[in-house]
């Protein structure tokens, strides 16, 4: 970045409008509707309405040293609903970005955050060799994948289901549905680093490079025809930012989980039981807003015999983020477990007993909500689900 970026307020807003999301930031005529979109608005000292506003009086400088910036959740609620079809959130990371480039005071997990994801590769600060310990208790006759280096699937697990005990469920019950219905797969194991979008939304897009790199050589040289991964975020950050790094094609499909056993189901590949329980489902922001994979859940979850579906008022692309995107938990945890804690009275309202979603990261925020308010909602993961009813 040039010194140009330390002048004027005036020179602020230039800088601005030429950033990503920033060149609409004009068309702006104060609606409100991105703050009344906006799930983290009432902890913010400014709110989204506001902060476009200031940057067009030029008062850039004090958007830069408030906290608002750091409390979105990049949900992408408030870019889809604007009328004028300003990119909100991208212009929120992109102020992040000016933050960062210049030096400026980090929130100070933000900046551990980043030694740890330089270091360690991974965002827990554990040894990345260990990256498989999550699949230590599987049933022997389930763990060839751990030792394969060629395969036709790379199952790219994410940091938060490899490291975090609470969601290990969700990438062991994906492999032993993949290892059941006969799909020919494997893990980077070690070798998996984390995906950099953590880094991406805090502003330090710069440092998600080497990340990139490294991870796209490593899946190349198994010779895989598709990636899979049960992380939203890792999905759309290798289908949707990877190829803004690299102009070259990846030379390889990258799905969703959920689209993953929509295809398994359909074919006839996994065949399951019956699941007598009201439920609900939760669409992750990464997933559905940003990614717009809608569809593939939903035909997981009806083809399931005797589930009885019931859409929160708020769902699909209106559905409300569950907090805990954009590293607002890392910033402010009680920020996220307020949303977290208005999602879950979302699903209490349909009468549901289990709550699905399909991201780690959304299954934490909301379980961690249903004890905080002793609800008796189970949460669980679409590949949870389908390895529960899966039949031999």
């Amino acid at each position: 970045m040039s010194d140009s970026r330390t002048g004027s307020g005036e020179d602020l807003f230039s800088t601005v409008m030429g950033l990503r999301g920033g060149e609409r930031v004009t068309a702006c005529y104060q609606c409100g509707t991105c703050s009344g979109s906006c799930p983290t608005a009432s902890a913010m000292d400014y709110n989204p309405r506001r902060i476009l506003h200031m940057l067009r009086l030029g008062l850039g400088e004090r958007v830069l040293k408030s906290q608002a910036i750091w409390l979105c959740t990049s949900c992408y609620s408030c870019t889809v609903r604007c009328p004028r079809e300003i990119q909100i959130t991208d212009a929120m990371i992109s102020l992040r970005s000016l933050v960062v480039d210049r030096g400026m005071d980090l929130p100070p997990n933000l900046v551990a955050l980043r030694d740890t994801v330089t270091t360690q590769y991974n965002i827990s600060g554990d040894d990345n060799a260990t990256r498989l310990i999550w699949s230590d208790n599987l049933e022997e006759g389930t763990l060839a994948f751990r030792d394969r280096r060629q395969a036709e699937v790379a199952f790219y697990v994410g940091c938060v289901a490899s490291f975090y005990p609470m969601v290990y469920g969700i990438p062991q019950a994906m492999v032993q549905v993949m290892d059941r219905a006969g799909v020919d797969f494997a893990t980077l194991g070690g070798e998996e680093w984390c995906c950099g979008y953590p880094l991406f939304t805090a502003g330090m897009e710069g440092l998600v490079l080497e990340l990139m790199q490294h991870n796209v050589a490593r899946v190349r040289e198994m010779g895989i025809k598709c990636l899979v991964t049960t992380c939203p975020s890792c999905h759309y950050t290798w289908s949707h930012l990877y190829p803004l790094y690299d102009a070259s094609p990846l030379g390889f499909e990258v799905l969703h989980a959920s689209e993953f056993l929509a295809r398994l189901l359909e074919g006839g590949q996994v065949k399951v039981g019956g699941f007598e329980q009201v439920v609900t489902y939760h669409d992750p922001c990464d997933l559905g807003r940003k990614s717009g994979i809608f569809d593939a859940p939903r035909q997981v979850i009806e083809a399931v015999p005797g589930i009885e579906f019931r859409e929160m008022d708020a769902s699909g692309e209106h559905a409300l983020c569950c907090g805990g995107g954009g590293d607002v938990q890392i910033v402010d945890e009680t920020v996220t477990a307020l949303v977290a804690d208005r999602r879950l009275g979302q699903a209490q309202r349909t009468g549901a007993r289990v709550l699905l979603s399909a991201c780690q990261q959304c299954k934490r925020t909301l379980m961690a909500a249903t004890r905080r308010n002793q609800v008796r909602v189970r949460v669980m993961d679409l590949a949870e689900l389908v390895w529960r009813v899966m039949e031999d």
